[in-house]
């Protein structure tokens, strides 16, 4: 017996002993609780933080396993992603939403919008988070209601083998609940700031969090400058906060995602504590930029002093009481991060850079796995970068050191349209396309996100439809760009009705009220339009 007549037998006999209860009809309330298979936030990070672990097993396994995901500002824009995705790929499987802080920042905030400085209302991440899987949990509900009234249809009409296939299509369906990365950014404070607010992103279903090492009150985007870092012991408190809040919680395979900003800052807040040479204090404060001196004559007033190999170093310090680390250091900081962050409990780690560049990114992974064989990146395939101009410039300096004529090409300006049918341009995106199965083969890359997409999805095809709308093409401008192509593509939100819940709602009156009910869906539905 299938798990769905498993159900119903369930309730039939349920109902047998509840006398009172005649009006309840158990396939109708098996249904509902086939629709909303995940109680609680804690189920979902559950049952999410198993999938990541197993992803994360056989990306080990092979690296051509990895994992993607979109970045996404609103449950509805995460349900559609998924909704997209079963559509066009027939599974989930390893499939996840990230969610940025950048975005929440620049659209959640009641402030407006606001930079990525951990300005916003910390509250609105978990708050995001539940949001989403409230979405895809609809999601869940909508699809099964589809299929429970097509069964409902093929056992009026007598179709035992269409009603059959319903059933083994109810028993197998596939959930849109996915792992979502969120981003906890610096901690939003000191790390008990970071343990609370990990709990409420875990108790609405948070299976991995992702912290950054720069100091929570300076933080900043990682693609811009003024990026401040912490020293490791600070840091890793806050990933043993997590740790906590996750076990605490009972989510024990919950994945803490360790953020090194280490490449692009080049200040620190504090100098560290050091007890002995060679601890990890020493190591962070041998970075500092400074001066030797050989006594208290070399001091000024307010200066700071720190022994550091056997000498007294007086770091460079800022008008701002911020302390300089060495150009150039930034490739030994990061790995130092990583290696670090892996061996205190941080399960993944993500290397923000200034472009998308694999063999810069493999060179680090190859020193870090030298420490720690196994280590594994979360990506940021940013929009900050240019994508188009990084990749034809990579490919004008290989073919510039093979001996290629490029007499053709101005580096410069390689972003420009008129290049854009020439083999270097053809070639660069190839390049593109293949960058993140190149980049899982050859730096250690597991999970690929993006953290922005629909912010711009959202800008650029707004932009188009107003330009028409409010000019010649009036009304057509929606029709033919939008509407038209949602009937032609098969896009679920056509019927918008339909996906805000109108069907299920009907479907509920049925099963409350039986023919008394009142329905939304009869023939004057103008939904009834698209078939």
């Amino acid at each position: 017996m299938s798990a769905y007549l498993q159900d119903i037998e369930h309730f039939t006999q349920l109902l047998k002993s509840r006398h009172t209860w005649g009006a309840i009809n158990p396939e109708y309330a098996a249904r509902m609780k086939s629709q909303n298979q995940f109680k609680t936030g804690l189920d979902i990070a559950r049952y999410t933080a198993a999938i990541m672990r197993r992803d994360m097993q056989e990306y080990d396994a092979d690296s051509s396993a990895y994992t993607q995901s979109l970045g996404c500002w609103h449950g509805f824009i995460g349900q559609q992603k998924l909704i997209s995705i079963k559509k066009h790929h027939g599974t989930t499987a390893k499939r996840y939403l990230y969610l940025s802080g950048w975005m929440i920042a620049a659209l959640r905030s009641e402030f407006g919008p606001l930079p990525d400085q951990s300005m916003h209302e910390k509250t609105s991440v978990p708050a995001l988070i539940e949001e989403l899987y409230t979405f895809l949990r609809q999601a869940d509900a909508r699809e099964l209601g589809g299929l429970y009234r097509q069964l409902d249809n093929a056992r009026a009409s007598g179709d035992t083998a269409k009603a059959a296939s319903l059933e083994n299509q109810i028993d197998n369906f596939e959930t849109h609940v996915v792992p979502i990365i969120a981003d906890i950014d610096a901690g939003f404070g000191n790390e008990e700031a970071t343990y609370l607010l990990a709990k409420k992103m875990i108790e609405a279903g948070a299976c991995a969090i992702q912290i950054e090492n720069q100091v929570s009150d300076e933080k900043q985007c990682g693609h811009q400058d003024g990026k401040v870092t912490v020293p490791h012991a600070d840091f890793l408190a806050k990933i043993n906060a997590v740790r906590y809040a996750f076990l605490e919680l009972g989510v024990e395979d919950g994945v803490i995602v360790a953020r090194t900003d280490s490449l692009g800052a080049g200040l620190t807040k504090q100098i560290a504590v050091t007890n002995e040479p060679g601890d990890l204090g020493d190591k962070y404060n041998s970075f500092l930029d400074g001066d030797y001196i050989e006594s208290a004559a070399d001091i000024q007033n307010g200066d700071v002093v720190v022994k550091a190999n056997g000498k007294l170093l007086k770091p460079k310090r800022l008008q701002s009481g911020l302390f300089q680390f060495k150009k150039g250091s930034g490739e030994d900081r990061v790995v130092l991060d990583c290696i670090t962050s892996l061996q205190n409990g941080a399960d993944l780690l993500w290397i923000e850079t200034e472009k998308p560049h694999i063999g810069q990114i493999a060179g680090m992974v190859k020193r870090i796995r030298e420490a720690v064989p196994n280590a594994k990146l979360v990506y940021n395939n940013s929009p900050s970068f240019n994508w188009t101009l990084n990749f034809r410039q990579q490919v004008f300096d290989a073919w510039q050191a093979e001996g290629k004529d490029l007499s053709g090409f101005d580096r410069a300006s390689l972003m420009s349209a008129e290049y854009d049918s020439t083999e270097l341009a053809q070639e660069a995106d190839a390049k593109i396309r293949s960058f993140q199965a190149d980049a899982a083969r050859e730096a250690g890359i597991f999970h690929h996100l993006i953290t922005l997409p629909t912010y711009h999805t959202a800008a650029l095809s707004t932009d188009n439809l107003a330009k028409g709308y409010f000019g010649d093409e009036g009304m057509l401008a929606y029709v033919q760009g939008v509407q038209r192509k949602e009937i032609r593509e098969g896009i679920a939100c056509v019927k918008h009705q339909n996906m805000a819940g109108s069907d299920m709602g009907d479907d509920h009156k049925e099963y409350f009220s039986g023919d008394a009910a009142l329905k939304a869906s009869g023939k004057d539905n103008t939904m009834n339009q698209f078939g």
